[in-house]
């Protein structure tokens, strides 16, 4: 969908920041593109709320495989049982939140393509009524899913610490100037964004360009 829009978002960017250009330089262009169907990608962000990202596509590859073509569905969960997907590595906990989020999504209360049309904050405070989903996983599924253009989730951990390095901010008070130096990211702060990971990427590889 969107190759094009991305390359006038790219141009903007490497005109308005400097440095994130110089991300621009060693990642190339953007890659975020829409992401499989809603269900499946938030079962994979509900998995992966507070593991290493190791683990959670351990589990993950694990809890597709329990679905005919490793295509999660809200129906066929709600028919497995516990000691299935406690099998898989899946906490109870993480249990309950898949089953609250298959039951919204079969009961019609969850309706990924009314989701579509709604402004980002609409989308949000629609998915932050489902338990187990908060607005970190709400503005993944925004970004990575539906690839809105204007999001900056600062509640990223990859994102604290990529722009922290990238532009030198303090430890603790570090969210207010990190919302000043975005604001001449817009209209395209998510792809910014998507650099930033990109640039984290490369500092755990101890190969960020200074």
């Amino acid at each position: 969908m969107n190759m094009n829009k991305w390359h006038e978002a790219e141009q903007y960017l490497r005109g308005a920041d400097s440095r994130i250009a110089g991300i621009m330089e060693r990642a190339g262009p953007c890659e975020l593109m829409p992401n499989e169907d809603g269900f499946s990608s938030l079962s994979n962000s509900i998995i992966g709320q507070q593991l290493s990202n190791h683990v959670a596509n351990i589990i993950r590859n694990r809890f597709r495989k329990l679905f005919e073509n490793d295509k999660p569905d809200p129906e066929v969960l709600l028919n497995l049982d516990d000691s299935i997907l406690r099998s898989v590595g899946l906490s109870f906990q993480k249990i309950k939140y898949l089953r609250g989020l298959a039951s919204w999504v079969e009961s019609g209360e969850l309706d990924f393509s009314a989701l579509e049309k709604m402004t980002d904050e609409q989308a949000m405070q629609t998915l932050i009524q489902v338990h187990g989903i908060g607005r970190w996983t709400a503005e993944m599924y925004l970004l990575f899913t539906l690839n809105r253009p204007d999001l900056l989730p600062l509640g990223d951990a990859a994102i604290e610490a990529a722009m922290k390095r990238l532009y030198d901010l303090p430890e603790k008070d570090w969210k207010d100037p990190a919302i000043q130096i975005a604001e001449k990211w817009r209209p395209w702060r998510s792809v910014a964004c998507w650099y930033l990971y990109q640039y984290h990427g490369m500092q755990k590889n101890e190969d960020a360009p200074k």
